[in-house]
């Protein structure tokens, strides 16, 4: 009956009578049709209500101000890679295995001799109690719950002697370097103290960034932010408490334009504590990596948010897994929102997948609940995905079940 209705749509639109008729709009309509988008006027009122990590983003930007979501929202100049991200997981498809036992599944994640619940790592994001005012330590106690990694930001909101607390065991702890060793070099000695037991180095923040749609929207926001906020780095900083005590006198920039090989050696011949290199996107970068004696990687493109070259981590994720050829852990972050989109990055060879915008809706919409309840999306998709791909742990998904769509 569909078939036969088309042909004769197809008879009138060749009818020069019914050029421009309202009969023709029909055929305008998406196929298949998207009976029940999500409306921004009919919000979820709790966690449990949401049905994807998607709900909890206008339910961020309704609660808080209009500066702080911008902050989250913002890529940078057209924000090509911001998208890019999301549309790389399309260039992939998942090939299922069928008649497998899948009625047990097992999505433990283990990492440098550590156990995981999950595959889903949070990644370091900064100035969390913009968004709630239990900011990291929320997202710490989540992490707790689902027993996930936690890396934390050098500018969390909250000390690295906190957040390893609140999570109960150690997470790893993210660097910024600054321009200067001393400082550095003191952070890194801090986190080692607090138990910290991995320092991941963020390589890709280099140049100021044009994060138009965070400066289109703080110009909305009402507010006076100088009362708060100061102007520049220096003030940014001191709100920040893992650097308090430290001379910041002479920093120009948290990420590094001085930052070469030469000082990650000698980070390397400094602390005690495996050391990861985050921002990678070539294999040629890869291999000096293995090189130089990291102890792993993460392919990042800061989720959009420091350069605009539109290429998506997924799309670089495979090259890099073969430079690397097994000699070293590889994680990836970056446009991560669905289970599929982890089960390709596992398959295609990642440890594990880091998110960072999906718990934050979940935290600026709900707090701590809102951050569990994405991971418990997060988690649940992944399972049903494994499932119907024939998995029934992570090490089975491998390059047999993914291949690029021709």
């Amino acid at each position: 009956m569909t078939s036969a209705r088309r042909r004769f749509l197809k008879y009138l639109a060749a009818s020069p009578l019914l050029a421009g008729s309202d009969l023709l709009a029909e055929q305008r309509l998406s196929d298949p049709m998207v009976w029940a988008p999500r409306s921004l006027d009919k919000l979820i009122e709790s966690p449990r209500e949401a049905l994807s990590v998607f709900d909890f983003e206008p339910v961020m930007q309704k609660n808080v101000p209009p500066a702080h979501f911008g902050y989250v929202a913002t890529g940078i100049d057209d924000e090509v890679t911001l998208r890019a991200n999301r549309e790389g997981f399309q260039k992939f498809q998942l090939l299922p295995r069928r008649l497998v036992d899948v009625s047990q599944l097992d999505l433990t994640m283990e990492l440098f001799g550590r156990t995981y619940g999950s595959p889903v790592v949070l990644a370091p994001t900064g100035s969390n109690r913009a968004f709630h005012d239990d900011g990291d330590l929320a997202v710490s106690r989540a992490a707790r719950r689902g027993n996930n990694l936690q890396i934390l930001s050098t500018v969390a909101t909250a000390t690295i002697e906190q957040a390893i607390e609140a999570r109960g065991r150690p997470v790893w702890f993210q660097l910024y370097p600054t321009n200067k060793w001393a400082v550095a070099e003191a952070l890194v000695r801090r986190s080692e103290k607090a138990g910290a037991e991995t320092i991941v180095v963020t390589v890709d923040v280099l140049a100021r960034q044009n994060w138009e749609t965070f400066v289109r929207l703080w110009r909305t926001d009402k507010r006076n932010c100088a009362e708060c906020h100061g102007f520049g780095l220096a003030s940014f900083v001191k709100r920040k408490p893992n650097f308090d005590g430290l001379d910041l006198a002479g920093i120009d920039s948290t990420g590094a334009t001085n930052l070469t090989w030469d000082f990650i050696r000698r980070l390397r011949d400094t602390v005690k504590t495996r050391l990861v290199l985050k921002g990678l996107m070539t294999a040629a970068d890869a291999i000096l990596a293995v090189d130089n004696g990291l102890d792993a990687i993460i392919v990042s493109n800061h989720g959009g948010r420091d350069d605009d070259f539109g290429r998506s981590t997924i799309d670089a994720l495979p090259e890099i897994i073969e430079a690397v050829d097994g000699r070293i852990p590889v994680l990836v972050d970056s446009g991560f929102r669905r289970g599929t989109d982890i089960v390709k990055a596992l398959a295609l060879g990642a440890r594990a997948v880091c998110i960072g915008r999906p718990y934050l809706w979940g935290l600026g919409a709900f707090g701590q609940p809102g951050v569990e309840r994405v991971l418990d999306l997060l988690q649940q998709e992944t399972r049903a995905a494994m499932q119907q791909v024939g998995a029934r742990a992570l090490k089975q998904l491998g390059p047999a079940l993914v291949k690029r769509a021709s």
